[in-house]
């Protein structure tokens, strides 16, 4: 089947059936401490099932390990808990496989920039379409309060009780300067932000990084106040004549000083792995356009003399 043959199936068959409700999408009862930021995360990523109308055979959730990454168990529907900071290399393979899936990958600081720091990197210059939202706490959380690559300098834990001194990661420049080709920041205290951000990822046709400001109550309460207008802090929005297609531009306003924008940093339309690879697939199979079996058989048997 051609791919807007299965872009037009998909269509008659959105048109035909009611949206899910949130109680055929949601799984098992979440798991995490009271006031988790990834709470809303979730929340949202019903909201965007139900107002895309996606489907239980559509849903595709893969994560790695940690707090945020129990998220597959949580949707009713198809998804994987993979290895640690392992997400995206199973996620790109559902994404160049199953054509028509959405791929949702989720994660959070350590499993995105830590173990998984070199897949994130390769996911994004290779530019597999799907969205990858990073839950991003400035701490591990699930092993009880270690440093992570975004905790900030003079943060004490149990492996910094005396406070970090490593320069933290930029998940913004990272992801941008890695050749990500959606790059955008919220917030889990701006819900309605966050569907916005989750919406315009899903439409792009190509890897969609999303990073989520999301506050562990347990081991860093108060992390994200700044952010947040409710208590004293600013929720700066990009501003209006940036231009998302300026990578310098971008790269520039990922530089800023905690607590930094959210928005939309980055948008470039550069052909995607998926689409490389089938027109790769496409000319060999060319190649054996009206031979039998045994003819195409043969000519491999005949190079290899």
């Amino acid at each position: 089947m051609s791919e807007n043959a299965t872009l037009e199936s998909l269509t008659q068959d959105t048109e035909e059936r009611e949206p899910l409700t949130k109680k055929q999408i949601a799984a098992d009862t979440p798991t995490w401490c009271p006031g988790c930021g990834d709470f809303s995360v979730l929340s949202i990523y019903y909201k965007l099932i139900q107002k895309r109308k996606i489907y239980h055979e559509k849903v595709t959730t893969v994560a790695g390990i940690g707090c945020s990454s129990r998220f597959p168990y949580f949707v009713q529907a198809h998804g994987v808990h993979y290895i640690h900071g392992r997400a995206l290399s199973f996620a790109t393979g559902v994404s160049l496989s199953r054509p028509d899936l959405h791929v949702f990958a989720f994660g959070g600081d350590g499993d995105a920039f830590s173990i998984g720091g070199n897949h994130f990197m390769h996911t994004a210059r290779k530019n597999v379409k799907m969205t990858y939202v990073v839950m991003d706490n400035f701490v591990y959380g699930l092993t009880k309060k270690q440093t992570s690559p975004t905790s900030p300098i003079g943060f004490k834990s149990k492996t910094d009780n005396w406070g970090a001194f490593d320069r933290p990661i930029n998940p913004m420049k990272l992801a941008i300067s890695a050749g990500a080709t959606f790059v955008a920041r919220s917030s889990h205290t701006n819900p309605k932000h966050l569907l916005e951000m989750m919406d315009a990822a899903m439409d792009h046709d190509g890897f969609g990084f999303i990073e989520c400001l999301s506050e562990c109550t347990e081991f860093y309460k108060g992390a994200f106040d700044p952010t947040n207008p409710r208590k004293g802090g600013v929720f700066d929005l990009v501003p209006e004549d940036h231009d998302v297609t300026d990578e310098a531009a971008a790269y520039e306003l990922a530089s800023e000083d905690f607590p930094g924008k959210f928005g939309i940093f980055y948008k470039a339309q550069i052909p995607t792995k998926n689409a490389l690879e089938t027109g790769l697939q496409d000319a060999a199979k060319a190649k054996f356009e009206g031979k039998e079996d045994w003819e195409i058989l043969q000519s491999t048997f005949n190079r290899m003399k």
